[in-house]
């Protein structure tokens, strides 16, 4: 099932429309004073008129792409609100930096305190422009063939399908990111290694790498959609922050360690960051899977007409 220039297009669109209201004409909002610095709530750049416009931009740009995607609206122009929150993704400084700029325990604590909840403010961002698709598909809606994305073979409830998913989802792209957003690993003779701030590019590619590998085993073996892994996104840092980062351990990296190195890669990775390139690479693997169970059933199909 490949994909036909319209529909690429449509896709290109959708992006684009994130990009240009998000990306581009929403960034003096947010911007940090420093433009070196790591965007995050913790630096005071966003107020709560800013979240206030932000959320009514990403709203807007899912409208606006829902119906320049038009009659596919409902599965493309989700891309537009993460779409617009990955150019600041890519163009806001690191980790590194707000640890830096707040290196002792004390100031340290405080800020895993508000990194741990700041994902789900992004994750709001996105919701705001996934709701907006909702809102035009029930006042538009356009009939499509894609039903099989949103059937379940299952016959579990679905509550439980949920709940496993999203155990999975968190567990396993913590253990991906792990993987693909190591820098450089040094031994550490309490906490075994610590790993280097992994550059910008690597982040991106290790999140869309790791959440679509989950979306994909999401929605092949358990016929959950993109929901579920995106909104992993905001736990994966909640839960990486709660578990890795207690007190003496702050203090043992504080007084050993400069403010580069992490005891987890996916502790490395701002918040912004995490939910955007998270949510992108979700929708990857998901419409992956799909993709995939099409050429099987096609492939089935056509070995069976040889008979």
């Amino acid at each position: 099932m490949e994909l036909s220039w319209p529909i690429k297009l449509r896709i290109a669109g959708a992006a684009a429309v994130g990009i240009l209201l998000i990306g581009i004409l929403a960034w003096p909002i947010v911007a940090p004073p420093d433009p070196f610095a790591g965007l995050s709530l913790i630096t005071g750049a966003v107020t709560v008129t800013d979240a206030v416009i932000l959320l009514a931009l990403a709203f807007l740009a899912g409208l606006i792409a829902y119906f320049l995607t038009w009659p596919y609206g409902r599965h493309i122009a989700v891309l537009a609100a993460p779409a617009g929150l990955a150019v600041w993704a890519m163009r806001t400084g690191s980790m590194a930096d707000l640890v830096q700029r707040n290196h002792a325990p004390a100031a340290r604590q405080h800020l895993l305190n508000v990194i741990r909840f700041e994902p789900f403010f992004w994750l709001a961002v996105v919701a705001a422009g996934f709701a907006a698709v909702l809102v035009a598909h029930k006042l538009c809606p356009a009939q499509d063939a894609d039903n099989t994305a949103v059937r379940s073979r299952s016959r579990r409830p679905q509550y439980v399908l949920f709940l496993i998913a999203f155990a999975a989802s968190v567990a396993l792209t913590e253990f991906f990111v792990g993987i693909f957003a190591a820098d450089v690993a040094i031994p550490d003779s309490r906490l075994g290694s610590v790993t280097g701030q992994p550059p910008q590019v690597q982040i991106a590619f290790a999140l869309l790498v790791s959440f679509g590998l989950v979306a994909f085993v999401a929605k092949r073996f358990l016929s959950v959609g993109y929901i579920v892994p995106v909104a992993a996104s905001a736990f994966l840092t909640a839960f990486s922050v709660t578990f890795y980062t207690k007190t003496d351990l702050l203090k043992y990296l504080c007084d050993h360690w400069p403010a580069a190195f992490f005891h987890r890669p996916v502790l490395s990775i701002l918040p912004l960051q995490m939910v955007a390139f998270g949510t992108l690479g979700a929708l990857a693997g998901y419409w992956l899977a799909i993709r995939y169970d099409y050429w099987r059933q096609h492939e089935n199909k056509g070995h069976k007409d040889h008979r």
